[in-house]
């Protein structure tokens, strides 16, 4: 529901409440969840009103939320069940036990065992710890406080215990304005109108041909029930959109912007600010703030057309950059043959490590290639994990030995978890890393699970599944615990397709029947029902932006179709022609960068521009391919991996993808000849005699490719004509086209790089000089260091997702300022004590975490100006933040006392907390933590060590430190991992630097100071600061101790940093310089076993 639509809830709740519509207000209150009313609640409690009570709450939480919400219905429900026992009523309160408690008993038996107990007693009083137990009343009372400590804590009711301060009757005063510019447009006004209806716009005069105002026409807000057939509703009209009911799929199936309230037609009048109109608010909708933050779940609006400002200049639009992808970006050529060794049933590529593919093949065996090292990762083979807890229909399957094949595999979008469903009851959910990790086994369905998804359902991770049972099924992934069953199917479901719109979230599915369903994440039942082309076994998909949405199927006939749907009416938009008459299986479609389609037929791969029915491209992929190809692109489009014959994946890739690979075999050409492929097979039995042999990493020997000075790669110093003081803090505009700097003097530089011939993209780049940014205005971005020494405070810096405000702080207050102006729009958080780290929260910008040097943590709300929450476990400042994804939901800290802690985001308790050292060290050390794309490992850097971590066990899994190579003995002044976590940069105090490969914290090369800084400057100059580009891997700057920022990148011959020569039982290498060692090897094995 829109910012609009959301006031437009709290003004009829006014209206309502200013009539007498008393039961009205309170039913509007708990369907909208905008606003709980305590007062309210205090009543129905004091009046024993339970079911009223309950009913109430399920508007806002329910019994499995959160911890907080569990102990308020578990306290609803203990005070019903005393008050029967109390009144002597043992058959309700036996039935209270069984209905109502029993829910709790799986958190804490030995809690539901004491309360059964009570039933023994003729007054259950004789407890100890109900002796106290006095009136109904009174207990009543006391329970109410606790309940209301409860609500104010729990998260899921933040900013709903307060109505917004209105004026009287604000509605009325609304329309009275409406109606009063209705009537100055009138071509004859009169004095004193005569207006009798809201229904119809205001006209002076009769209406044309003396007709009179009918009755309102019906709309989706007014709708009460029942189901659509055969197509979609029609859009809703006007400022305010309407919330989704159980009848409609208006609001959701559109993505129509909302507008603002007041103002004439487009017809009459251009607006006279064109920023009140078409804009859509920034920030969640439940916010009402002054910054102008973007959100994740709105990125799609800044693909729209804007005011123009040059504030939004620096924000970059992914429609734009799918335009330039063309018919000759296809990825056309074979560069790559997997020999799987089953046939392949389904794929899926790494949302963030584009040459990983998940692979569910015939024989139940799941596993991950690494395409670029032409290398199976690992492999899981199909094997039921809890034999015991399986259906009885599930065990006589495994009795029987019957085959189980996979049906689907896919990864979360966080790259989280991954998952397979097989064609028999079963679904698999791993942890990702190195291995496929087991995490949850789920008997989803009777019969086969047909299809999964992840999705995001109220921010929480959910796996989804459909099977021949004719259901959906929605579960936690994190525990597995099912949330929702979709029934309405009368056909095994074939697929299923959840996405979201602003912020509604949906389901499509499709059966075998040809049926198409949408689903809401409620029990209402589906909100369409229509037919699919060929009436059989068809799939749906999103193109990348949201926007578009296509389905593709085969008929039992074999005729196949491919199609665009338009959403607000639900018929066909476009039909794509092309394919054989009659196929030879269901064919298998996927999209390309918001701008083609593809489908594998008749022993080809077929290609269609999304705009035009014809195809485009066909290829056969050199032969060799199956009659129905199953397909699946990577995320940008540079690879393709296609089934084919003998049991083999063939790997397609354009001139980026292939450079990409290319680069990947260089790598593994400088370690000697490529090894054949081998598997890491994870399994319970130990490894087979004829299994592959992985080779232990300790046999191999490792050099050190040495760059001596900058003649060795392309590097740059940025100009710079202000004061030198050292580079404190050193952070890239997401859009990657400057550079943002803080000194120590608490001043800060920017640099932009020019869009031209040179330099089309417009990103930083080591090749093209950037200029040193301010405004007209002359103004210079300055801290306020209140009168303390710039030297010894420690400043910090966080930038906002649109590029657009920077928060900083040097010792004094922290900072808001507009990167376009340079103008402080706003401080707080005077000193003592002062910020010494600052993170925005991923899912609500105008929460900050802030870290002090009096080693708190003060969660800050920006918007209402006030701390929500103090967090205390260090022992030292603050030196480092890292906020994961939605789905651990955790933040972890890092201080000067070398100490990590884990905070989860639900309540900011604190989890887990170890120390990277023992004991800990006594002076002040910075400790730095960056989470991994994947989101489940930390990158943990120290002056004495870079580590990685597993943040769900707060577990040590590998470690480098100076000193294990001779030419590496200097302190770590700086660490961070590349854009695509695939490589760590780290900085050393005596001015080297180092990239290590990320996976095994092994040194690929080493850089010399000279790099940097000319020989001839006396005093050491070394890296304090180490930036990663946040779109190029090999890209990275320098905040150097003289002041200077450097941007350094490999030379373009190269592409990419040298790796260590591999020289296997001794033999010496061909590639390195005598300036390697060998020795690396000792330290790349510090790995915590």
């Amino acid at each position: 529901m829109s910012s609009l639509s959301r006031e437009l809830v709290f003004l009829i709740l006014q209206f309502l409440d200013e009539e007498k519509f008393k039961e009205t207000v309170h039913k509007l209150e708990q369907e909208s969840g905008f606003y709980f009313n305590m007062k309210y609640f205090e009543d129905q409690v004091l009046a024993g009103e339970w079911e009223e009570v309950e009913r109430y709450l399920h508007g806002f939480t329910n019994v499995h939320e959160n911890r907080y919400s569990m102990k308020i219905f578990f306290e609803i429900r203990k005070q019903k069940y005393l008050e029967a026992l109390d009144k002597q009523d043992r058959a309700k309160a036996v039935d209270i036990l069984v209905k109502d408690l029993k829910v709790f008993a799986q958190f804490n038996e030995d809690l539901y065992k004491e309360i059964t107990q009570l039933l023994t007693l003729d007054n259950f009083r004789e407890n100890e710890q109900l002796s106290k137990y006095g009136d109904t009343k009174s207990a009543r009372n006391i329970m109410l406080m606790e309940l209301k400590k409860l609500i104010e804590a729990n998260p899921l009711f933040r900013d709903k215990l307060t109505f917004p301060s209105l004026k009287p009757s604000r509605l009325r005063t609304l329309i009275n304005q409406s109606l009063n510019w209705q009537h100055q447009l009138c071509k004859n006004p009169r004095q004193n109108p005569d207006i009798k209806t809201l229904f119809v716009d205001h006209c002076c005069g009769p209406p044309p041909n003396g007709a009179r105002a009918g009755p309102p026409t019906p709309n989706a807000l007014m709708s009460t029930g029942g189901q659509k057939q055969a197509s979609f509703p029609m859009s809703a009209h006007g400022p305010f959109q309407p919330a989704a009911s159980a009848s409609t799929i208006v609001g959701w199936m559109t993505n129509t912007p909302a507008h603002s309230a007041v103002g004439p037609p487009p017809a009459l009048a251009a607006p006279p600010n064109p920023a009140l109109v078409n804009r859509r608010p920034m920030t969640p909708p439940s916010s009402t703030t002054t910054m102008d933050y973007q959100t994740a779940e709105s990125d799609h609006a800044r693909k729209r057309s804007r005011s123009g400002s040059q504030e939004d200049a620096m924000v970059a639009s992914a429609s734009h950059q799918s335009s330039s992808y063309t018919v000759d970006d296809l990825p056309k050529k074979v560069v790559r043959a997997l020999p799987q060794g089953s046939a392949v049933m389904s794929m899926d590529f790494h949302p963030q490590m584009h040459t990983l593919l998940l692979v569910g093949t015939q024989t139940g065996d799941v596993a991950v290639w690494d395409v670029g090292h032409n290398e199976k990762m690992s492999e899981r083979r199909f094997k039921i994990w809890d034999i015991q807890s399986c259906s009885i229909s599930q065990s006589a399957l495994v009795a029987q030995d019957h085959k189980i094949q996979v049906t689907r595999v896919a990864w979360s979008s966080d790259a989280v978890y991954s998952g397979a469903a097989f064609s028999q009851h079963l679904v698999h959910i791993y942890k990702c890393g190195a291995e496929l990790v087991h995490h949850l086994e789920i008997d989803a369905h009777v019969g086969g699970v047909n299809d999964l998804a992840f999705a995001h359902q109220n921010k929480q991770l959910c796996v989804i599944t459909c099977g021949d049972d004719k259901t959906i099924k929605v579960w936690d992934a994190e525990t597995g615990q099912r949330k929702f069953i979709f029934e309405g199917h009368e056909a095994p479901v074939y697929s299923i397709c959840p996405h979201h719109k602003e912020n509604i979230q949906f389901i499509f599915s499709t059966a075998i029947d040809g049926k198409i369903k949408a689903w809401l994440y409620d029990n209402l039942g589906p909100r369409v029902n229509y037919d699919a082309p060929g009436k059989w076994c068809t799939t749906m998909a999103y193109s990348a932006d949201g926007t578009r949405l296509f389905s593709c199927g085969t008929s039992k006939d074999g005729e196949s179709s491919l199609v665009e749907w338009n959403e607000s009416d639900g018929v066909i938009k476009r039909n794509y022609s092309g394919f054989r008459k009659r196929c030879l299986g269901v064919v298998q479609f996927d999209t390309i960068r918001n701008r083609f389609l593809a489908a594998g037929d008749d022993f080809h791969i077929k290609f269609w521009d999304m705009d035009s029915p014809n195809i485009v491209l066909t290829l056969p992929a050199d032969g060799g391919l199956v009659s129905s190809p199953r397909i699946r692109f990577n995320k940008p489009g540079s690879l393709l991996a296609v089934t084919a014959q003998e049991n083999t994946i063939k790997i397609l890739a354009n001139a980026e993808g292939a450079r990409m690979l290319c680069g990947m075999a260089n790598a593994d050409g400088a370690r000697g000849p490529p090894d054949p492929v081998v598997s890491k097979t994870s399994g319970d039995n130990g490894r087979g005699a004829s299994e592959p042999r992985v080779v232990d990493d300790k046999t191999k020997s490792w050099k050190i490719v040495e760059i001596p000075d900058h003649m060795g790669c392309r590097s740059a110093r940025l100009p710079d004509n202000l004061a030198a003081s050292k580079v404190s803090r050193l952070i890239y505009t997401n859009t990657g086209g400057a550079l943002l700097a803080l000194a120590s003097n608490a001043v800060h530089k920017l640099w932009k790089w020019p869009r031209n011939d040179r330099n089309p993209t417009g990103r930083a780049t080591a090749g093209v000089a950037p200029q040193l940014w301010q405004p007209a205005s002359g103004i210079v971005m300055t801290n306020n260091v209140s009168d303390m020494n710039p030297e010894e405070p420690v400043p910090c810096i966080a930038l906002s997702k649109n590029d657009s405000y920077v928060m900083s702080a040097s010792g004094g207050k922290v900072s808001l300022f507009n990167m376009l102006t340079f103008k402080e729009m706003t401080t707080f958080m005077q000193p003592p004590p002062a910020a010494t780290f600052l993170a925005f929260h991923p899912q609500d910008n105008n929460i900050i975490a802030i870290g002090m040097d009096d080693s708190s943590i003060q969660i800050y709300n920006v918007r209402l100006d006030e701390v929500k929450s103090k967090l205390k476990g260090h022992q030292k400042r603050i030196t480092g933040l890292a906020f994961s994804n939605a789905a651990l939901n955790v933040l972890v800290s890092s201080g000067a006392d070398a100490q990590l802690c884990v905070w989860s985001l639900d309540g900011w308790e604190r989890r887990k907390s170890k120390y990277l050292i023992n004991p800990p060290p006594r002076g002040l050390t910075d400790t730095r933590v960056q989470f991994n794309n994947d989101q489940y490992r930390l990158l943990v850097s120290h002056e004495m060590l870079v580590s990685v971590w597993d943040v769900q066990k707060l577990e040590k899994l590998k470690q480098w430190a100076p000193g294990s190579i001779p030419s590496m003995t200097a302190p770590i002044s700086a660490a961070t991992y590349s854009c695509d976590s695939q490589l760590v940069y780290v900085g050393f105090c005596d001015g080297s630097i180092a990239v290590f490969d990320a996976e095994s914290l092994r040194p690929r090369c080493r850089l010399s100071p000279a790099v940097h800084t000319p020989t001839m400057v006396g005093s050491a100059v070394f890296p304090l600061v180490i930036a990663a580009h946040p779109l190029e891997p090999n890209q990275f700057a320098l905040g150097l101790s003289d002041g200077g920022v450097q941007v350094i990148e490999p030379l373009e011959s190269e592409g990419k940093w040298g790796t260590a020569s591999l020289q296997e039982n001794g033999a010496p290498s061909a590639a390195g310089t005598p300036g390697g060692n060998s020795a690396a090897s000792q330290g790349a094995d510090q790995t915590t076993r």
